[in-house]
C-alpha cells in the first residue's frame, strides 16, 4: 500500500499481511460519488473555508477513482454566519420535510433540504451519494470526532477505524448516535454512508489555524480510505471503541425555564472523561452542587456545547462499547 504522504507511516502497519477471511467478508460497490458539505451550521467556519477553498481549489481533494464534490450546504446562514435562518438544518432530513406537504409558508432550510436531496439523494434510494462527509465545528473540548449513524455499517466503522489510525497519537474519537431517543435527520443521511466530522473547541464566528488543520487533516484521511478500496485493497476484520449516546441531558432550570444551574468546573472541558456516580455536574450560583446518581460510569460529550442552549441540552451521557466489522472488499 505504501507511505502515507501525510504522515510519513508505512500503511501496511495499519492493515496486518494476516489473510483476509473471504468467508467473513464484506463485499462492497465501487465508491464512486463523495460530497464534502460545509455551513450546515453557518458560524460554524472550519468546514466553510476549507469548502469554499476546495471549490477553487479542488485538485487538493480529488481522488482519480472518484467524484469528489465540496458543496455549502446553507449559503444564508454562511452570508449571515448563523447557525441556521428559520430552523436547523442538520434537524429537517426526515421524510415529512423532504416529502413538501406543508402547508402555508416553508422555513428556508427546509427548502434548502429538498434542494440537497434533489442533489445528492433522494435519501434511501441506490441513487444517492456514496459518501458524505459532513463538517462541523464544537465549542465542547471534544477534540477530532467521527460521528457514525450505523453501528452495523462495516464500510462506515472500517473508515474510523482507518481514520483513527491514521490520525495517531492525537486522539479521534467516534460518536455513536444510534439511539431512538437522540438520533436526528442530519444532512448527510441522504448518503449510503454518512460520516459527520465534528472537531473542536472553536467559538461560534470563530477559525483557529489549529482545528482547521485537524479536520482538514480527517477529511483527506477519509478520503485515502476510500481510494484504497476502490484500488482493491482488502481491510481484514477489525474492531472500533466507541461513544454510544443514551440520552441527553438538561440543565437544572427554574420554575421561568431559565437556567438554574451551570455546568461544574470538574465537569467542564471533560468531554470523553469518565464521570461516576457522585461526581458533580451542575452548581447554582449559591454554590450548591447538583452530582450524577447514575448507578454506572457515563461519558459524557458535548459539555456545555453553545449551540445545545437553545435544545435544552447541558451534555450528552454515553458508554464506551465495541463495534465489530467484517472484512472489507470489494
Amino acid at each position: 500500500m505504501g507511505i502515507n504522504s501525510r504522515t510519513g507511516k508505512d500503511l501496511c502497519v495499519h492493515f496486518t499481511a494476516a489473510a483476509v477471511n473471504m468467508a467473513t467478508s464484506s463485499s462492497h460497490s465501487a465508491v464512486r460519488r463523495v460530497a464534502i458539505f460545509g455551513g450546515t451550521h453557518g458560524n460554524e467556519l472550519s468546514g466553510v473555508l476549507l469548502v469554499k477553498h476546495w471549490l477553487k481549489h479542488g485538485e487538493e481533494i480529488a481522488r482519480r477513482s472518484m467524484e469528489v464534490r465540496p458543496f455549502i450546504t446553507n449559503p444564508k446562514a454562511v452570508e449571515k454566519c448563523v447557525r441556521y435562518i428559520d430552523t436547523d438544518l442538520n434537524r429537517v432530513f426526515d421524510n415529512q420535510s423532504l416529502s413538501g406537504d406543508q402547508k402555508g409558508k416553508v422555513p428556508y432550510e427546509i427548502e434548502q433540504a429538498r434542494k440537497i436531496n434533489s442533489l445528492f439523494g433522494p435519501k434511501g434510494s441506490k441513487n444517492g451519494y456514496d459518501v458524505i462527509l459532513d463538517l462541523h465545528n464544537t465549542t465542547a473540548h471534544m477534540g477530532a470526532t467521527l460521528i457514525l449513524e450505523n453501528s452495523r455499517d462495516d464500510f462506515t466503522i472500517q473508515m474510523c477505524k482507518y481514520i483513527q489510525t491514521s490520525m495517531a497519537p492525537e486522539s479521534c474519537a467516534v460518536l455513536l448516535i444510534e439511539h431512538p431517543g437522540v438520533k436526528y435527520a442530519t444532512t448527510r443521511s441522504i448518503a449510503k454512508h454518512p460520516i459527520g466530522i465534528e472537531v473542536g473547541p472553536q467559538p461560534q464566528g470563530v477559525v483557529r489555524a489549529d482545528i482547521l488543520r485537524t479536520m482538514k487533516n480527517v477529511v483527506n484521511y477519509a478520503l485515502d480510505f476510500m481510494q484504497y478500496f476502490n484500488e482493491g485493497t482488502e481491510f481484514p476484520p477489525c474492531s472500533l471503541e466507541v461513544y454510544r449516546v443514551l440520552e441527553k441531558i438538561d440543565y437544572p432550570r427554574n420554575e421561568s425555564g431559565d437556567l438554574g444551574a451551570i455546568i461544574h468546573p470538574s465537569l467542564q472541558d471533560q468531554d470523553w472523561k469518565p464521570l461516576n456516580p457522585g461526581d458533580p455536574m451542575f452548581i447554582t450560583m449559591d454554590g450548591e452542587v447538583t452530582c450524577y446518581e447514575g448507578e454506572n460510569t457515563v461519558y459524557p460529550t458535548f459539555v456545555n456545547e453553545a449551540a445545545y442552549y437553545e435544545k435544552n441540552q447541558a451534555f450528552a451521557k454515553t458508554e464506551k462499547v465495541t463495534l465489530m466489522a467484517q472484512a472489507l472488499r470489494l
